[in-house]
């Protein structure tokens, strides 16, 4: 079984911004696999399905992005499962609008909610997808840019790296990071 985790912050507010990101992965990734996105527990939005042969939990912590570790802690436990089980799906602004990068492990890199995952569950290893969503411009606060929705010429982009974050959620779940990681980064 594999919980992967979308990062974003709830509500309408928010909805479709840079920071939700990981949000709008899950959504993707829910509808090409007809999983519903119909439950509220542990204080996030699950679904429950399959992707292949593999049961999986898809979810979007209702935390806020800074305390996204809560969600993944309690759903961790519930299921006895270990931080290898964990996907997570988060914005990343030092990368191209567009591109995705594959880890297995490493720190956070300055992203709260990464952080307070590391955190909560203790462990660093677990796999992650990078989206990018672009550089801050010069002048720009950084909360104000990653709240900011992406700009009409961004779409296509962002299109391609949500598309290509599902498939490498796919290809990890059936083949391994090494394959997923080969293909993307």
């Amino acid at each position: 079984m594999y919980i992967i985790v979308g990062l974003g912050n709830p509500g309408l507010k928010y909805d479709r911004t840079r920071h939700n990101i990981g949000f709008e992965v899950i959504d993707k990734l829910a509808s090409i696999n007809k999983i519903k996105l119909d439950k509220e527990k542990f204080r996030a939005i699950i679904g429950e399905g399959k992707i292949g042969n593999e049961k999986v939990i898809l979810v979007m912590p209702l935390t806020f992005m800074n305390l996204s570790g809560d969600s993944v802690q309690g759903i961790l436990g519930f299921y006895k499962l270990t931080t290898e089980d964990i996907i997570v799906i988060y914005d990343d602004i030092s990368l191209e609008v567009g591109k995705i990068r594959i880890r297995e492990k490493g720190s956070s890199g300055g992203h709260n909610g990464m952080k307070d995952i590391i955190n909560k569950i203790g462990s660093d290893t677990f796999s992650r997808i990078r989206v990018g969503i672009g550089e801050r411009p010069q002048n720009w606060d950084l909360a104000d840019y990653v709240l900011s929705p992406f700009r009409k010429e961004e779409q296509d982009l962002i299109n391609i790296a949500t598309t290509n974050a599902c498939d490498a959620i796919e290809l990890i779940i059936k083949e391994g990071n090494a394959k997923a990681m080969n293909k993307y980064n």
